[in-house]
């Protein structure tokens, strides 16, 4: 069944609910309740249709909420639905006494937060799980300066990380054939190198590009994320070419190489939620298939924590950095530090070899401090090249210096790669980078 048709079920169900609601005794009839009587009233409901109805007047109330009243309503969740400390201690003894199914199943019960099942019952809603992912959206706005919300962001990320699970997502493959408003959420959703207009999405659907995506059952015209890919010959190492008019374009069967140049995740309150892993190993798959000539699968990837790591080092250095190095570092300052001839042997060597340390050197919580090398490094790649000036973008300057990196994913090696790193730490790094380091 189609989204558009559950929902159109959904709301006959929540039509029928309300119509019973309506006509039930005046403490069960809807009119002026708050946000948080609602809630009280969908967690205590049985009724299928009126849960239903209550779910979708629930979802309607929190979406004409003002920023304050979402702040309200989230601090409600936290300090009103969460588990109780009595209960749990109780069920614990009786679990300590009598050990076995019934009293483990009464502790984990009483161990779940009330506002667990309040979400799975909003969830009932049409368009409940696009409101579920609308609510972490805005949470995640209100942790930094409210930590108390911690808690409510912890159950958010429990369910989502069961309702994303890989098996509920499926893969389309995305060109200039696809809805146009399909196309227009992916230019929208590009952070990566973003898009002007149709003719650079045109350009990046083209016979010698791919895009694929994954889509949820419940959001059927939301891509999740997506990678956008290059068919070449040899592995690239500038992004410019790729997304630019190159002129005459490859014969797709001639590609040797697949590169992956951008992988975009379009929903916030999806942030936390893995599967972007299993998009890139998927892609690999079809496009394996799809043609045999491909030999390598790459990406282009940024370095978007170099330049503040470098930063850092400025001011912690004590004789850390060389004099050549500090030069280099402060040669960024300058404006047109990339197209100056002298400026780039000055800073060519020395940040190359930074960038390098950063990379297999540079930890947060015993992983790696960037970002995108802990997220490929933990897929299985293989850091095996820096590109010197392969972004020449603004952000690309101002976030890695112009650097780009070559992550491979070979078939042979992923899975031993990836068991190597979860286990060990151990990063996979070809001679290349590891000479550069030292």
């Amino acid at each position: 069944m189609s989204r558009s048709r559950l929902n159109q079920v959904l709301n006959s169900v929540a039509d029928a609910g309300r119509e019973l609601l309506r006509r039930g005794p005046p403490a069960g009839r809807l009119r002026e309740r708050s946000p948080g009587a609602l809630c009280e009233a969908l967690l205590s409901t049985r009724g299928e249709a009126s849960g239903t109805a209550l779910a979708r007047d629930v979802a309607d109330a929190y979406g004409a909420m003002s920023a304050a009243e979402k702040h309200a309503f989230f601090a409600t969740l936290a300090a009103d639905y969460g588990p109780g400390p009595a209960a749990i201690h109780a069920a614990s003894d009786r679990y300590k006494q009598a050990p076995g199914c019934d009293t483990l199943t009464a502790l984990t019960a009483a161990v779940e937060p009330p506002r667990q099942e309040l979400f799975r019952r909003i969830n009932m809603a049409p368009n409940g799980t696009a409101t579920i992912v609308a609510m972490r959206e805005d949470l995640l706005t209100l942790l930094p300066d409210d930590p108390s919300l911690k808690a409510v962001d912890v159950d958010l990320v429990h369910l989502l990380t069961s309702w994303f699970n890989r098996g509920f997502l499926h893969l389309e493959q995305i060109d200039w054939e696809s809805p146009a408003a399909l196309l227009q959420k992916i230019m929208a959703y590009e952070a990566v190198h973003p898009m002007a207009g149709w003719a650079d999405l045109q350009r990046r659907l083209a016979d010698d590009r791919r895009c694929f995506a994954f889509f949820h059952p419940a959001l059927p015209d939301e891509p999740l994320i997506f990678v956008e890919v290059a068919l070449v010959r040899g592995m690239a190492s500038a992004v410019q070419p790729l997304i630019s008019d190159p002129g005459e374009m490859l014969d797709p069967a001639k590609a040797d190489t697949a590169i992956f140049y951008a992988i975009n995740n379009c929903r916030v309150g999806l942030v936390g939620i893995s599967f972007g892993n299993f998009l890139i190993k998927q892609v690999v798959v079809e496009l394996a298939q799809e043609l045999p000539g491909l030999k390598t699968f790459a990406t282009l990837s940024p370095v978007p924590g170099f330049r503040a790591w470098l930063a850092s080092l400025v001011e912690e250095s004590e004789g850390a950095l060389s004099d050549q190095e500090e030069t280099a570092i402060d040669r960024l300052s300058e404006s047109d530090w990339h197209t100056s001839a002298d400026a780039e042997a000055d800073v060519r060597e020395p940040l190359t070899r930074l960038c390098a340390r950063y990379l297999l050197e540079a930890k947060s919580r015993g992983r790696p401090r960037d970002p995108v090398a802990r997220f490929h490094l933990r897929n299985g790649a293989r850091l095996e090249r820096l590109n010197w000036l392969g972004d020449v973008s603004e952000k690309g300057l101002s976030d890695s210096a112009g650097l780009l990196v070559n992550y491979v994913y070979d078939p042979k090696t992923i899975e031993r790669n990836h068991e190597s790193y979860v286990r060990e730490g151990k990063i996979a790094a070809s001679p290349e980078i590891k000479r550069l380091a030292q």
